[in-house]
């Protein structure tokens, strides 16, 4: 959510702000009508309640000196009654403002891209050599059923389309990638694991941006209000919400494995096939919590955090950086890793690592001292895929492949599958 005060002192900037995103500006215009009845309301009631006790101190001193205060009696229920009138009022409005301020996303970093759509989005540097192959290398929606590691026949049948279905070697892999992720995360980038719950409270939906803005696309558990998690996001980045952090403790760095959920909505046709876009996968997120000064360096950490994943397995990436038009609404930067797939033949985000600046700490409430007995500030808060695990399984598998249909596992994932060094297709077992 964005301070109000933008919209009082410089609503230009929000306006340009919601121009680069491409996005409608009316509501800004409502935010500030909003905003300014609200204000109104709030003068009325003042004045009507500082009338309301000085006519209260004129009955007593009436009634002290005999004198009859039934007609002064009688404006005060009134003056009372024009009180209770403009505070139901007041939080009609209040409750429209709020509404208003929460579809209104972050406003861009000045040093974004500015674009109209992906296609401007800036690569910032490319990792690894794209490799040339003696075969026609294949995607992995072929590979994996041929090496018996997935099942997406079965898959379907068990849950409908756009789930998965790890089996054997596959399921290995997948626990081993989440396992490699977790404990890079930990050992080498000093973050702290959490398991969290995998469902949440409207209420922490909201704080983190999901709801109202992407409510179309959770899994909702309507007898209890609850949604299923689209990303750990969520529940990391809502850890703190309501509390006032010590200053001295910062930055706080957690990490996270969870399933995923994702309805999707509006993505038919656009990436079906394979593991690139489920309803449900698996994902390691990082989040910070940070000072608003430290914010800058630590999204460039976050990303060489997510980019040393894909480094231990030696699959080749690029870094793109997103463009005014394509950042999430809660984010102000982001970069996105991208590994290459050579049997899609393109390369595929499997991390976005985003400066959410205060705009989700606002929305949750989450506030910092610099030091004992200062006025408290909210922080800055980040986060990032670390990564996609299914995405990374995909592009082991294809990055990996023989061309005897085999697929050799990356050394770093061995230890964490008895010490198998590559997958044979089905017929050779």
């Amino acid at each position: 959510m964005l301070d109000i005060r933008l919209f009082r002192e410089d609503p230009d900037a929000v306006r340009n702000g919601m121009r680069s995103r491409g996005r409608d500006i009316s509501v800004v215009d409502e935010v500030i009508r909003l905003d300014e009845r609200r204000r109104e309301l709030l003068r009325a009631i003042e004045e009507l309640r500082a009338e309301s006790n000085a006519a209260s101190k004129r009955i007593s001193e009436m009634k002290k000196a005999g004198r009859d205060a039934e007609q002064a009696v009688a404006h005060t229920r009134e003056v009372r009654e024009q009180i209770r009138e403009r505070e139901t009022d007041l939080e009609r409005f209040e409750q429209a403002l709020t509404e208003a301020l929460l579809r209104i996303p972050n406003l861009p970093d000045a040093t974004c891209p500015t674009g109209a759509s992906e296609a401007d989005n800036v690569e910032r540097r490319r990792v690894g050599i794209v490799p040339e192959w003696s075969f026609e290398p294949r995607a992995h929606w072929d590979l994996g059923p041929e090496l018996g590691v997935l099942d997406f026949e079965r898959a379907s049948k068990l849950a409908g389309a756009r789930f998965s279905l790890f089996r054997g070697a596959g399921a290995a892999m997948e626990r081993a990638l989440i396992s490699y992720m977790i404990d890079l995360h930990v050992t080498q980038h000093g973050y702290t694991e959490i398991l969290p719950p995998f469902l949440a409270t409207r209420e922490t939906m909201r704080g983190t941006g999901q709801v109202p803005a992407m409510e179309d696309d959770m899994f909702h558990v309507t007898a209890q209000d609850l949604f299923l998690i689209p990303t750990a996001e969520v529940p990391l980045c809502s850890y703190h919400a309501g509390e006032i952090l010590d200053g001295d403790a910062l930055p706080l760095r957690y990490t996270g494995y969870t399933p995923c959920f994702r309805a999707e909505a509006g993505a038919a046709g656009k990436d079906t096939k394979g593991l690139i876009r489920r309803h449900q996968f698996d994902k390691v997120e990082m989040a910070i919590y940070c000072k608003p000064e430290e914010s800058e360096a630590e999204l460039e950490r976050l990303t060489a955090a997510a980019e040393d994943v894909l480094k231990g397995l030696g699959l080749p990436y690029r870094v793109m950086e997103l463009c005014t038009a394509d950042i999430g609404p809660n984010a102000a930067k982001t970069y996105d890793p991208e590994v290459w797939m050579p049997g899609m033949g393109r390369f595929v985000e499997i991390s976005s690592c985003s400066n959410c600046t205060d705009y989700q700490a606002r929305r949750t409430n989450t506030r910092f001292r610099r030091e004992q007995g200062s006025r408290p500030e909210f922080v800055y808060m980040l986060n990032g895929s670390g990564l996609a695990a299914g995405r990374t399984f995909a592009a082991v598998l294809e990055n990996y492949q023989q061309e005897d249909g085999s697929v050799v596992v990356p050394e770093v994932l061995r230890g964490y599958m008895n010490g198998m060094e590559r997958i044979e297709p089905q017929t050779q077992r």
